[in-house]
């Protein structure tokens, strides 16, 4: 099966209501449809340093910044087909890479030091963000039940939906059942709008109907902030990225 691997897009997202949620899908339902997979359940496993460099520069909302992860879209084995992902996002635009890998392959690779399984560009990238901030472990597991909508017009117009957003910092396996530390109120969905150009007419007089309004949110660094690092020193988190390395995270 074919997968896309590179992905070039704006990511916006917006923290809705149950109420809110149903009232944008009643009124998106002449322009999307939910996709062939229904509602799936995503399990991701972040990679990060001793010192979670990568998540406290996430929550920095920095110009540029960039994450590693592992990510699978089923029920996990160490046979099974999950993602390599390195994304970055810079002034706005979010840029995806991913590698098609086993769960063991990723693994050995990203976590354990082996060679790359594979040789290409995008092997190239993630192998180069590996010896920079190097060397990586497990850091969180984060999963979340997800529908996804495409648009009938065959544009590349795409809305998820992402509920039960739930984090963990033990049992570090994507081949470990989802569950953990719950990141939003259980009433809450975060709906992100993912489109090369510009939002269509018909969802900007959604949002302003249901007066929703594009929100700064991170998976991880919510992750970071409520379960790694929940007492951390505020001020602690203002060294500068020199000085990151240096740094000690006390969970």
């Amino acid at each position: 099966m074919a997968f896309q691997t590179v992905f070039e897009r704006y990511e916006l997202k917006y923290l809705l209501t149950g109420a809110q949620k149903r009232a944008v899908c009643e009124a998106m339902a002449p322009y999307m449809r939910l996709d062939r997979y229904g509602r799936t359940t995503i399990r991701n496993l972040y990679l990060d340093s001793d010192n979670y460099r990568l998540a406290r520069r996430s929550i920095e909302r920095p110009t540029y910044k960039e994450k590693l992860r592992i990510r699978s879209y089923s029920e996990t084995s160490p046979e099974s087909t999950v993602f390599a992902e390195l994304k970055k996002k810079y002034k706005s635009v979010v840029y995806k890479r991913r590698l098609a890998l086993t769960e063991k392959e990723a693994m050995r690779w990203l976590c354990d030091g082996a060679s790359s399984p594979v040789k290409s560009q995008i092997a190239d990238e993630i192998g180069y963000f590996l010896e920079f901030y190097g060397p990586l472990r497990p850091a969180a597991y984060l999963s979340y039940e997800r529908e996804a909508f495409y648009a009938l017009d065959k544009s590349d117009f795409r809305v998820t939906f992402d509920e039960q957003i739930r984090s963990r910092k033990t049992d570090l396996s994507l081949c470990a059942p989802p569950g953990g530390f719950s990141l939003l109120d259980e009433d809450m969905t975060l709906m992100e709008i993912k489109c090369s150009g510009g939002i269509p007419l018909w969802m900007t007089k959604i949002l302003s109907e249901q007066k929703l309004y594009k929100t700064s949110f991170s998976k991880y660094g919510a992750a970071y902030e409520k379960l790694i690092c929940p007492h951390r020193n505020r001020a602690f988190d203002e060294i500068s990225v020199s000085d990151f390395k240096e740094a000690v995270c006390y969970a």
